[in-house]
């Protein structure tokens, strides 16, 4: 006899500490360009040396993600967080330590990886998505989005408080001490989230068959596609604005309203995703975001570069930050449904990493070449052109499965 699961976990008790978890696990990798400039001129080190680090640090969330997905799924969400609390402050810790270029990446680049990876949204969404109802997914998708970008708000200015106040080795040193709040928050989520939505078609289902099923379907693929531009765009930004803007002769502190304003009106976008992707067809919804970054970054680079012009770039790009995960995972929930959310979510994620990955490592190594950050500018607005293109021709409905009896 197969034993119902206990009711234990109050909705709006899950769906606050997960929203709280991904808070806390957005907010310092957000913040990790910050760091940048503090760092190599402590060790002697150059832009490409922590460009690196950075860059294995999203291949290692994109890597991760599929397969702690998979264990999340199948064993439940408590155990991933635990790691993730574990793995993220190690990581964390030992940057404030690290003496040598292999071991800042082995910190910054795999352990905070994997430590980002089993807490980020693909995590929580899933757990969310079996949780809601469908009409209530969207909502509670964007709102577990916009918690994410309140992280990256709400640790922006602490970081850079705390590199002033107390030093970068401190401030990293306190940000591991947070991170072990995640397994705690975690416990909210023990045991395998509700199954009671799923069907019977998805239920009878093994892993290899819905990877078949997932990976021979055209819109998933052109999902993928389109989610690589989003990991480059947001990632190289995320990582390089701050120098950049030094470079640019800007004061360092626009730097720190920049990346604070970005993260407050994701909140707002986030959100208002999540509404109007309810409401509109979610693939063109995506190809309008794609775009408007696009004409945002063109602007930005062609008009004159003033405090002024960075604060209303950063408002305008928050607002368009993460608004893509919202619709994107929605995607994914309508063509294939939740049993396995975390795990083929995490497969398109792990294309977005790809491109964080190659956003953050194109930008150190391009200016190391050429003193300049503007060949990953343009990239990125041809990149944005691409995905809305992939993005228009995308199936917003369910994968047709032969009648279960």
């Amino acid at each position: 006899m197969q034993h119902a699961e206990p009711k234990l976990r109050i909705p709006i008790v899950l769906l606050f500490c997960g929203c709280l978890i991904a808070l806390i696990n957005f907010g310092p990798r957000s913040s990790m360009g910050f760091f940048q400039l503090p760092i190599i001129e402590a060790h002697g080190w150059d832009r490409t040396t922590f460009a690196m680090a950075m860059a294995i640090q999203n291949l290692m969330w994109g890597l991760g993600q599929p397969i702690f997905g998979a264990i999340a799924d199948k064993f439940g969400t408590w155990r991933v967080l635990a790691f993730s609390g574990i793995s993220y402050s190690t990581g964390l810790y030992l940057m404030s330590v690290v003496e040598t270029p292999f071991m800042l990446h082995i910190a910054g680049g795999v352990l905070v990886g994997l430590g980002v990876a089993s807490g980020s949204f693909s995590i929580i969404m899933a757990t969310f998505a079996r949780n809601v109802s469908a009409e209530k997914r969207m909502f509670v998708f964007g709102l577990g989005t916009a918690s994410g970008s309140m992280g990256m708000a709400f640790f922006s200015p602490i970081s850079v408080a705390m590199i002033d106040n107390l030093g970068w080795q401190d401030a990293l040193i306190w940000l591991s001490v947070l991170m072990l709040l995640i397994p705690v928050l975690g416990i909210a989520m023990v045991g395998n989230s509700s199954t009671s939505k799923i069907a019977s078609a998805e239920l009878e289902q093994s892993i290899s068959q819905a990877l078949r099923e997932a990976l021979g379907h055209s819109s998933y693929l052109l999902l993928i596609a389109g989610f690589f531009v989003c990991g480059f765009q947001v990632a190289f930004i995320t990582a390089h604005f701050p120098a950049y803007i030094s470079d640019i002769g800007i004061a360092a502190k626009w730097a720190g309203i920049a990346m604070l304003l970005i993260g407050l009106f994701n909140v707002f976008g986030s959100l208002g995703s999540g509404i109007l992707s309810q409401k509109y067809p979610k693939p063109v919804f995506l190809a309008w975001i794609y775009i408007a970054r696009s004409i945002a970054v063109t602007l930005f680079l062609l008009l004159p570069q003033t405090p002024t012009s960075v604060v209303i770039f950063a408002c305008v790009m928050g607002i368009l930050w993460l608004s893509t995960v919202p619709p994107t995972n929605g995607l994914v929930a309508i063509m294939f449904g939740t049993k396995y959310l975390g795990m083929l979510g995490g497969i398109v994620f792990f294309s977005h990493q790809l491109g964080s990955f190659l956003g953050v490592w194109l930008g150190g190594y391009l200016f190391d070449i050429y003193g300049s950050f503007d060949i990953v500018w343009w990239l990125g607005v041809a990149l944005g052109i691409f995905a809305a293109i992939v993005h228009w021709p995308i199936k917003e409905r369910q994968v047709e499965r032969p009648a279960t009896t």
